[in-house]
């Protein structure tokens, strides 16, 4: 195992690890592993799992992140677990009310981080700051807060430091923005036409008011105005533009690799993600070929993605709270309110 780790997080495809996987990960020592609906049952399993990873990797702090955003974007959303709000929601009562929205969100937040952390998870990937219009591909709809980036940036300062607070890493997506994408980055490949001018003023300008966010996830989407052939994610023109325009110094982690919006074969993306600059390659499905492979295309973090690993994790903080406590108090505020 090489004392580094790997650029990489692996995925699984089932709620256990298997010996073979652990061999495996033990072996070429991947940064993290993302794991989502199909490998959370109930609490203890899953911490379990992760123990098991952590063990396999030989480092307790290994970063293991899902998705939990909220709304339909919760993989901690079987029976044991709260349900949470998306950020449509809590916009619709910022709207109403601006410092009682804000308040919920923070709360929420908290809750949901000190129930991520609780169970040893790093991460849930969010807040989520893409804009919405109308013509916005349906994959984004109510996790966005709305068209309005100062009112995104707004409520994604309460996300960001809810979830700071309880020891939950945020991660901003979808850098540099998804939300004039018509497309789905899943199945397609999304391509943007706006102006620099446009983006600057608009889908840019969440991600630069929340630029001190210690990870930010990259978008699959081709910017014409910067890069006319390829996504964000592989881009090297976009790395230097979130790097140099946007102003963000935190770690880069791209969209999961899986998706239809990128080309080539498995190794060939994780190389390409890589060679354009950015710090990490998210492989976030997959079997054990799978994970493999992306492993053998993969390569040690650098010493600059090591540093900004460690600022994000300094920040962290140690907030204890009962966090069905606070979601039963956000969801009293939403009554209260008469907001569904």
């Amino acid at each position: 195992m090489s004392s580094t780790p790997l650029a990489l997080f692996v995925g699984l495809p089932n709620p256990v690890l298997s010996d073979d996987e652990f061999a495996l990960f033990r072996e070429t020592n991947p940064l993290g592993l993302f794991v989502g609906r199909r490998n959370q049952r109930e609490p203890e399993q899953t911490k379990r799992l992760i123990e098991r990873f952590r063990e396999a990797v030989g480092r307790d702090d290994a970063p293991v992140f899902t998705d939990q955003e909220g709304g339909r974007v919760q993989h901690l959303d079987a029976g044991p677990w709260p349900l949470f709000r998306s950020f449509g929601q809590f916009a619709e009562l910022a709207r109403r009310d601006v410092e009682l929205g804000k308040k919920a969100l923070r709360l929420s937040s908290r809750a949901m981080g000190a129930m991520m952390t609780e169970l040893g998870l790093s991460s849930g990937c969010s807040p989520v700051l893409d804009l919405v219009f109308e013509t916005t591909s349906a994959v984004i709809g109510a996790r966005s807060f709305g068209p309005d980036p100062d009112v995104i940036a707004a409520l994604g300062r309460e996300v960001v430091d809810g979830l700071l607070e309880t020891g939950n890493m945020p991660v901003m997506k979808h850098i540099p923005g998804h939300g004039r994408a018509t497309l789905d980055s899943h199945k397609e490949r999304p391509v943007v036409d706006a102006s620099r001018e446009t983006l600057a003023a608009t889908d840019f300008k969440p991600f630069v008011a929340m630029k001190d966010t210690p990870w930010a996830m990259v978008a699959h989407v081709v910017y014409s105005a910067y890069d006319k052939e390829l996504p964000a994610s592989v881009s090297p023109v976009m790395h230097d533009v979130i790097r140099n325009e946007l102003g963000y110094d935190g770690v880069l982690i791209s969209d999961c690799i899986f998706m239809e919006s990128l080309s080539g074969t498995l190794p060939e993306r994780v190389k390409q993600v890589l060679d354009a600059g950015f710090d990490i390659a998210l492989h976030s499905h997959g079997d054990i070929r799978q994970s493999e492979a992306a492993a053998k295309a993969a390569r040690p973090l650098t010493a600059a993605a090591l540093q900004r690993i460690a600022a994000g994790k300094a920040r962290l903080g140690n907030l204890k709270i009962d966090y069905r406590a606070a979601h039963a108090e956000v969801e009293d505020i939403f009554a209260s309110a008469l907001v569904s």
